[in-house]
C-alpha cells in the first residue's frame, strides 16, 4: 500500500527572482508546505539522493520537484533523467516549470518521465497567476511516500 504525507516542495531554478516569486505565489495560494530551493542541478540531485548538507530535510516530507530546464552545469533535463532512472527516486513527482516552450523539449521531458510540464508566462502578473493555480493543484495532489528511504 502506498501511503501519502505532506509534500516537501523542492524548487530547482538558478534565477533567485523566480524562486522568490514561486515561494510568495504558493503562500498566496495558502500552500504552507515546507519549501527548499537549489540554484543548480548538482545540489538538487545530492539532496534528492539523500546526500549533502541538507539531506536531513528529506524527513520534512516527501519531495515534489518544481524543475527549470535552463541552468548552468547539470541542466533540468539531466536532473529529470537521473531522478527517473533510479528506482528509489523514480516515484518523485517532477513538475517542469520553465520558460522553454519548444515542443521538442516538452516531448523530451515527458519521455524522461516528468509528470507535468508548465511553461512560465513571461509577464509577472501572468506568472503569479500561473503559480497560484499550481498551488491549488499542489494542495490536492497526493505524493507517494518513499518507504525505502532511511
Amino acid at each position: 500500500m502506498v501511503r501519502s504525507r505532506r509534500a516537501l516542495i523542492v524548487i530547482v531554478d538558478d534565477d533567485d527572482g523566480n524562486v522568490e516569486l514561486v515561494r510568495r505565489s504558493l503562500r498566496r495560494a495558502s500552500i504552507d508546505n515546507d519549501i527548499i530551493s537549489f540554484d543548480n542541478g548538482a545540489d538538487a540531485l545530492e539532496f534528492l539522493f539523500g546526500r549533502g548538507p541538507q539531506a536531513q530535510r528529506l524527513a520534512d516530507g516527501d519531495p515534489l520537484v518544481l524543475l527549470d530546464i535552463n541552468m548552468p552545469g547539470i541542466d533540468g533535463l539531466e536532473v529529470l533523467r537521473r531522478i527517473k532512472a533510479d528506482p528509489i527516486t523514480q516515484p518523485i513527482p517532477v513538475i517542469m516549470l520553465t520558460t522553454t516552450d519548444d515542443p521538442r523539449a516538452i516531448n523530451r521531458c515527458y519521455e524522461l518521465g516528468c509528470n507535468v510540464y508548465i511553461t512560465k508566462p513571461v509577464g509577472p502578473d501572468a506568472f503569479i497567476d500561473a503559480i497560484v493555480k499550481l498551488g491549488l493543484f499542489i494542495s490536492v495532489v497526493s505524493v507517494p511516500t518513499e518507504t525505502r528511504r532511511p
